[in-house]
């Protein structure tokens, strides 16, 4: 999963379909999801791509995201975004699910 910050983040979400985990050091639900998560771009990492980002650091890009909660899992499709899970009981059925949308 590549590492998102302020200077990469419109580079790598511009072209094709892009999967963002936005996580914080303490949000333990999106630490317990990251091990799902990774599994997920193992999978599906050659047709969607997989990115994070500690929002510790990057709080403004975070808020210009309207992610104003964690755990978010944020998709991008050529630079838009068109999707966003959130919440407590966030699952990573749920997360997979909309990954399938997006793949052939």
């Amino acid at each position: 999963m590549i590492e998102l910050n302020k200077e990469n983040f419109a580079e790598e979400t511009a072209q094709g379909v892009v999967l963002v985990d936005f996580w914080g050091e303490s949000c333990e639900r999106c630490k317990e999801l990251m091990p799902d998560v990774e599994a997920l771009a193992e999978q599906y990492g050659q047709e969607i791509k997989f990115c994070k980002l500690n929002i510790q650091g990057n709080r403004r890009l975070a808020m210009a995201q309207k992610v104003m909660g964690l755990p978010s899992i944020v998709f991008y499709q050529n630079g838009e975004k068109v999707e966003h899970l959130s919440g407590e009981e966030l699952e990573p059925a749920q997360i997979e699910d909309v990954i399938k949308n997006y793949v052939a």
